[in-house]
């Protein structure tokens, strides 16, 4: 099976100079959990609804593992103001990518590897939708243990 056959065609996309509370309230209105953040309309970061509550640092640090710690920058945890904070200040970056041919098997251990519960999918620098842990769980199941343990371990182990 690939990527492109359970990937969710529907992004919700907003350019990186948005506020955190515009992005926010876009999420809601579109009933999503992330958002794709754009510059000149090429894909270059996300955020989630976790990033929003909690934070993560953005960094570039090609030696961490995606998206690296949760130390930085924090929105709403840390009282900071939504509407004052930019979606560019807090965004996950570099964004987690994958290509719509390339199996479920192989986002799955994408996912895996990077710590992540969501892949863009892209071709390109076009954005075509986006694939979740959630969409390969139901998919198939067998893919699900094999996640789990891989966030198991790199959470206590890692």
């Amino acid at each position: 099976m690939i990527v492109d056959s359970l990937m969710r065609r529907r992004v919700v996309t907003v350019p990186r100079e948005a506020d955190v509370r515009a992005a926010a309230q876009r999420m809601r209105d579109e009933g999503g959990g992330c958002v794709v953040v754009t510059a000149a309309g090429a894909p270059v970061g996300m955020l989630t609804e976790r990033d929003v509550a909690f934070g993560v640092v953005a960094h570039n640090d090609a030696d961490k593992p995606w998206p690296g710690g949760h130390g930085g920058v924090r929105v709403v945890a840390e009282g900071r103001d939504p509407a004052a904070t930019r979606v560019a200040d807090v965004m996950s970056s570099p964004l987690a990518t994958i290509e719509p041919a390339a199996t479920v098997e192989a986002a799955a251990e994408r996912m895996r590897a990077l710590r992540v519960k969501r892949l863009v999918v892209v071709l390109g620098h076009e954005v075509r939708g986006i694939i979740t842990v959630t969409d390969i769980a139901y998919a198939e199941p067998m893919l699900n243990r094999s996640l789990i343990e891989g966030w198991v371990k790199s959470r206590w182990e890692g």
